[in-house]
């Protein structure tokens, strides 16, 4: 398969020039193409989205509600980006709200959420998950006496352990705060199966959809989610982050703000003057998605979409796992191909920390990410504190030519004569 188009069964639209949407493809170090595989910390971003951008900030740019034309054009694109991102997440644009990223729309709901709950209230937490979605619960210990509790994760398969997290789950359990993908080693978890824990427990969830939102067409609505949250610059557009809340939570939760802020939801949400160009630039990510196939709505582009991506990641993951595990000192985690993963690959070299072999990478203009990504826990538990993994991500973008480069690379590193 062609990883420049998107074609298929799925009756996607033949793009032959996919790739030349993107300008950052073009760039040159050292001599040769780069082959971008930091999607996971941050994709790169196709030309409508930075016109839509610059758009804004040259012709409509300014502060919202109020009587002249700019003002009113501000309104109605903010508008329009509630709508693109409600029809991405399957919600109602009453139901998005926009801020500076995830991490802190978390912090912010978790105080929210946070001044209802009482000393002895439980939170369950996951040692898979990112630390966006730990230390913000983990401040409500210190400001509200409530306790965190863990559901581990196993560090052989790199998935959570879900007979651990039931235990965690109990009669004081107020919200269960839980990864969709982990973004250090691309496992997916059923968050499906985990709302019905926290329901049927009598408490709420929240997913962090940050990493799965790229890879996989998220539906609010099937999840039974209370509140997710997603960052558009993880599928294609600007730094923003995004929350959705079922609207009457939103319309009730006490959310610090100020008085004269309007107090209907979203917005009551939204603290301060909000990032408009940055609404816009999402709202054109979705649309470059949406226009990557036919469908009547844009929901249903979507879904053939996320349909081709799949199965495309599918076939990469496979290429890379195999690939790299035929390299003797090359030691991979997560889940094999076949079981519900990203195409999210991370390993290890014997004898070659981390950071040397990104930069080694980096010279043959092939640019992967290093560390622990914030999910220091995942880290910890694999006993490779404090190097990390190396990550290597795929985005629709990636080919199967850049894949075997990575790999020969990794050979070349891992393998030296």
């Amino acid at each position: 398969m062609n990883h420049t188009t998107f074609q298929g069964e799925s009756g996607l639209a033949k793009l032959s020039g996919i790739r030349h949407s993107f300008p950052a493809l073009q760039r040159i170090h050292h001599g040769k193409s780069v082959a971008y595989f930091d999607a996971p910390g941050g994709t790169q971003v196709p030309a409508t989205v930075a016109d839509a951008i610059g758009n804004y900030l040259l012709h409509h740019n300014a502060n919202t509600h109020w009587a002249f034309p700019t003002s009113v054009e501000t309104d109605a694109i903010i508008s329009g980006a509630r709508n693109a991102l409600a029809e991405f997440l399957n919600a109602s644009p009453n139901e998005i709200v926009f801020g500076a990223n995830m991490t802190t729309l978390t912090f912010h709901l978790a105080r929210a959420l946070g001044r209802g709950y009482v000393r002895g209230d439980e939170i369950v937490v996951t040692e898979l998950d990112h630390h966006a979605n730990v230390a913000p619960w983990r401040a409500l210990e210190k400001e509200r006496g409530v306790t965190v509790r863990v559901a581990k994760m196993i560090p052989e398969t790199g998935t959570l352990d879900w007979d651990d997290l039931a235990r965690q789950v109990g009669k004081r359990t107020r919200l269960v705060a839980i990864g969709a993908a982990s973004n250090a080693l691309g496992t997916m978890t059923d968050v499906r199966r985990a709302a019905e824990l926290a329901h049927g427990a009598g408490a709420q969830i929240f997913v962090d959809a940050v990493h799965y939102a790229p890879h996989r067409l998220v539906d609010v609505r099937e999840i039974d989610c209370d509140f997710l949250s997603c960052s558009a610059y993880k599928f294609y557009g600007p730094h923003i982050g995004v929350l959705y809340g079922r609207n009457h939570l939103l319309a009730a939760l006490d959310f610090p703000k100020l008085i004269p802020a309007p107090d209907s939801a979203p917005e009551r949400a939204e603290t301060g003057t909000q990032n408009h160009e940055g609404m816009a630039g999402a709202a054109a990510a979705v649309n470059f998605l949406a226009s990557l196939a036919p469908g009547a709505t844009r929901r249903e582009s979507l879904r053939a979409v996320f349909s081709e991506l799949h199965e495309c990641g599918r076939e990469l993951v496979r290429q890379i796992w195999d690939g790299l595990g035929e390299i003797e000192s090359v030691k991979l985690y997560g889940p094999p191909p076949g079981e519900p993963r990203t195409p999210t690959v991370s390993f290890s070299a014997a004898g070659v920390s981390s950071t040397e072999v990104a930069q080694r990478l980096a010279e043959e203009a092939v640019f992967v990410s290093n560390g622990d990504f914030y999910a220091t826990t995942v880290v910890e538990r694999l006993g490779l504190a404090p190097d990390g993994l190396v990550r290597a991500g795929c985005a629709c973008y990636t080919t199967e030519e850049e894949v075997e480069r990575l790999i020969d690379g990794v050979k070349r590193i891992a393998n030296p004569k």
